[in-house]
């Protein structure tokens, strides 16, 4: 055999133990149309595999909704009982206790039992007393629960506090927006994790909660900051709005390009078009071009490696920002990718690091629900039930425990945001990132 071809074949292994070690193989037939119930079929219920998720209209059946509401409960009671011996001092929406009041919050807003407002309250209010002006993004800083904590008392129509807490939230552009400041851009800790701040505010309370010159402010930074390094970068053709973070040049979602743009690209965001045109959609089409052949995105500019499929790395993450890209720019090349994303995560989705939103199942199986809202297309909640299917079996497939395990973006709290969304598909949003 010829060392050209022993070479490919030793890659090729190597690409098959890498995934192995970093997915589970998917164990879950496909959609097929043919199975689906029929108007004129007796039992819905009786129709396959596929038939078993949906009924004769083509909403997800009585029977997996029963299955997914009892999960939701099963598992609210396991996170109950392992949050008493979590971080008091954690309390970030990332992993602290502002994600357990967003999910609370979520809950309520899908059922409207008001014991899940009382939850959330509970939750938001201890994290209220602990702010640390430290950070400001919604995800890992203050600005998450004054955003919850704001929406929470909105609800409660305690509006006093509602305001009191978008005053706070507003005073946080000060750091955001200082030229000394070395807030970075990105979503996780950054300029785009306070922009989502608020929009989310305006989405959740008012259109106006804050003020558009404000937006504007903080979307001005977001821009400059971009057009600054790709001019030092000599990028400035290719790619007009350029990021780092450490100095390196992530894509994926949390940290990386993909997030920021899709961020830009919010119609709440009110970037003016022609900035749009000018400056984001060649940015998002650079990062197209990175693309791996599998369909997959590298987790940094400079990195070849075709590894992590993780909404924080990879094209579960990038999706999103291609469905925008669609919906804005309305050129079919964004849906394109964006499905040819949908086809790999189908393939190496479920992750042996866990069920969660961050790096987990759950935030993967998003994806779908994302695609689904976008194309109608039935084929996407099928994976996406079947997705729900595996966190329905939480803790069963022998997957790594995270260090925060009840967690909204590592762990069990994520898992049960994306059961209730199943059940609700059309309206289905990934926390802390999806308006």
């Amino acid at each position: 055999m010829g060392d050209g071809m022993s070479k490919r074949l030793r890659l090729v292994a190597g690409a098959d133990s890498e995934m192995e070690e970093r997915c589970f193989s998917n164990p879950f037939p496909d959609y097929e149309p043919s199975a689906a119930p029929s108007p004129d079929s007796g039992d819905p219920e009786d129709t396959g595999d596929t038939g078993e998720l949906f009924d004769r209209t083509g909403k997800i059946s009585d029977a997996f909704q029963k299955k997914v509401q009892s999960k939701i409960k099963d598992l609210l009671q396991q996170m109950e009982e392992g949050l008493k011996t979590a971080d008091p001092h954690d309390f970030s929406t990332y992993t602290g206790w502002t994600g357990v009041a967003l999910l609370y919050l979520h809950l309520y807003q899908a059922t409207q039992e008001v014991s899940h407002l009382q939850r959330s309250l509970d939750y938001v209010k201890r994290t209220l007393r602990n702010l640390n002006g430290r950070r400001v993004s919604f995800l890992c800083g203050d600005a998450g629960p004054l955003a919850v904590g704001a929406v929470v008392h909105h609800h409660l129509k305690n509006q006093t506090e509602s305001q009191d807490c978008i005053s706070k939230l507003l005073q946080l552009q000060r750091s955001v927006l200082s030229p000394d400041s070395d807030v970075p851009d990105e979503l996780l800790y950054g300029r785009a994790g306070y922009l989502y701040a608020l929009l989310y505010v305006n989405r959740e309370i008012a259109p106006d909660a804050v003020d558009e010159a404000t937006i504007a402010k903080v979307v001005t930074a977001i821009v400059e900051s971009g057009k600054n390094l790709s001019k030092e970068e000599k990028k400035s053709e290719r790619c007009p709005l350029l990021y780092e973070w450490h100095k390196k040049q992530y894509v994926g979602a949390a940290h990386g390009l993909a997030g920021i743009y899709y961020m830009l690209m919010q119609p709440s965001a009110k970037l003016h078009p022609d900035l749009l045109s000018e400056l984001v959609r060649p940015s998002v089409d650079y990062l197209r071009h990175k693309k791996f052949r599998s369909g997959n995105y590298p987790s940094s500019l400079s990195n070849e490696s075709d590894r992590l499929v993780h909404w924080c790395h990879g094209a579960p993450g990038v999706l999103h920002m291609l469905i925008m890209a669609h919906t804005v720019f309305k050129d079919e090349k964004y849906l394109r990718d964006a499905l040819e994303c949908g086809e790999l995560i189908w393939q190496r989705g479920l992750l042996r690091k866990g069920y969660g939103l961050c790096h987990g199942t759950a935030g993967n199986a998003y994806a779908f629900l994302a695609l689904y809202r976008c194309t109608r297309d039935r084929k996407h909640l099928h994976r996406a039930c079947k997705f729900a299917e595996w966190c329905l079996d939480y803790g069963t497939h022998g997957c790594r425990i995270p260090d925060r395990p009840y967690s909204l973006f590592e762990g069990m709290a994520g898992a049960i945001h994306y059961l209730s969304d199943v059940l609700q598909p059309e309206v289905s949003c990934f926390p802390a990132f999806q308006l």
